[in-house]
């Protein structure tokens, strides 16, 4: 008998992952059993391709929302497990797992009701602050993923420890921070560092499929006092 996880679906489902259609992509993972697709693409977070762990971050988002609809315990279920990954006692680092507690709320408004306060504990000092700079840049993306499509949840304490990474060392959290804001719909031009206008550091923005590069600045610019930016 064959294991449900066994070494052909994992295969197949990377396979999948490489396809650049991701409508068909995301139509050719959804006939795999989610039980079996759910501990595949975990695995996907932990390898070191960045488009193909992000690609799996996206179909993470996909299955949550599929199983919130039929199954809202389960994906419960899901949403814990996720949030054990980044427990220091679960003996992982927790790679992809802020980026995919993001994607699944911005498809799931329930489990959004439930879960998006402690997606943005992570950022806070006096809540479930995470340390790792690297996990940041995850927890930093994740929020920005949820306030594209909820930016009303945006409060003020949240706002103001996003806009502290603007002044971070790290391009990639500057530009997440950024993007965050301007998602959230509470970039102020008036507000942020004069730098930010200016930052021509590049950063690779993942828009749901594929990376582009772009710069910091050029995220601010282009929101033009408008919100959104993928």
């Amino acid at each position: 008998m064959k294991k449900p996880y066994g070494r052909q679906t994992k295969k197949k489902v990377h396979e999948i992952l490489q396809n650049p259609l991701q409508g068909e992509a995301l139509t050719l993972l959804a006939l795999i059993p989610d039980e079996q697709l759910v501990g595949h693409l975990f695995s996907h977070f932990y390898i070191t391709d960045e488009l193909i762990k992000f690609r799996s971050i996206t179909a993470m988002g996909e299955l949550g929302k599929r199983i919130a609809a039929d199954r809202m315990e389960k994906a419960r279920i899901l949403m814990r497990r996720i949030m054990w990954n980044l427990n220091d006692e679960s003996g992982g680092i927790g790679w992809g797992s802020c980026e995919a507690m993001g994607q699944i709320l911005s498809k799931s408004p329930e489990l959004a009701m439930e879960f998006k306060s402690i997606l943005f504990s992570y950022l806070d000092p006096k809540g479930n602050f995470i340390e790792h700079e690297t996990l940041q840049q995850g927890v930093l993306w994740g929020i920005g993923t949820y306030l594209e499509v909820a930016p009303q949840h945006l409060n003020r304490i949240t706002e103001g420890l996003i806009s502290a990474h603007l002044h971070s060392f790290d391009p990639i959290k500057r530009g997440y921070a950024v993007r965050a804001l301007v998602n959230g719909g509470r970039f102020n031009y008036s507000l942020v560092p004069e730098a930010i206008l200016t930052d021509s550091e590049q950063i690779e923005i993942f828009t749901g499929w594929n990376f582009v590069k772009t710069q910091i600045s050029d995220i601010a610019l282009a929101c033009d006092g408008k919100r959104g930016f993928a």
